[in-house]
């Protein structure tokens, strides 16, 4: 089942052009937080994919016990600093319980000699990455193809655009550009002129 996971990351990276290496991190991350909820997980874990097997593995982190814990007041600071910042933005006191269960420390500037790893990977995880695989390859793929559609047009701002019109009400009239589709709101349309479906439309980005 891994293997099959790991065709249809290339498989999506060759059509859609999104980074196999950008859907493998999420499904490490995605299957780290569903390791998290099994009984007996430890602490602090990782999952790495074998690109050899391609099974995904679960390794344990043991760091020395005052590296562990300057680590953890430092990802303590940054949870609280986060949430503070998004207060002060939206003006709502947040109610959020911050728990060392949740913290993510970052040990990657901890020397390799001072960690100690072992391979902790459940039994059934091919089932887990199985059922986890798909819902995540599907998010990123939205979410990566929204970030492309973007940078694509931010830059061409100012630029004359032709488009179909797909629909068009006392709102808004939809235009479909290709790869996206714009809106036009009713404040930047001629007046009198007609929006009917299936039409071309140049508009001004």
């Amino acid at each position: 089942m891994s293997r099959e996971i790991l065709e249809a990351v290339r498989q999506i990276e060759r059509e859609k052009g999104i980074e196999d290496e950008t859907l493998v991190r999420a499904l490490e991350d995605a299957l780290l937080a569903a390791y998290k909820k099994t009984p007996g997980a430890t602490r602090h874990a990782t999952v790495e994919l074998d690109q050899g097997s391609g099974d995904f593995r679960v390794w344990s982190i043991e760091l020395p016990p005052d590296i562990e814990e300057r680590l953890m007041d430092e990802a303590r600071e940054r949870a609280i600093s986060e949430l503070e910042a998004t207060e002060e933005e939206t003006g709502e006191r947040s109610h959020t319980l911050v728990t060392d269960e949740d913290l993510l420390i970052d040990w990657s500037e901890v020397p390799d000699e001072q960690v100690k790893r072992a391979d902790v990977t459940p039994e059934n995880f091919g089932r887990i990455a199985a059922q986890t695989a798909k819902q995540v390859i599907l998010q990123r793929i939205r979410e990566a193809e929204r970030e492309m559609k973007y940078e694509e047009y931010a830059g061409r701002e100012g630029d004359i655009v032709t488009g179909i019109i797909q629909q068009s009400d006392a709102r808004y009239t939809l235009l479909d550009l290709g790869r996206v589709e714009a809106l036009l709101p009713q404040a930047e349309q001629v007046q009198n002129e007609r929006y009917d479906h299936g039409s071309r439309l140049k508009a001004y980005i």
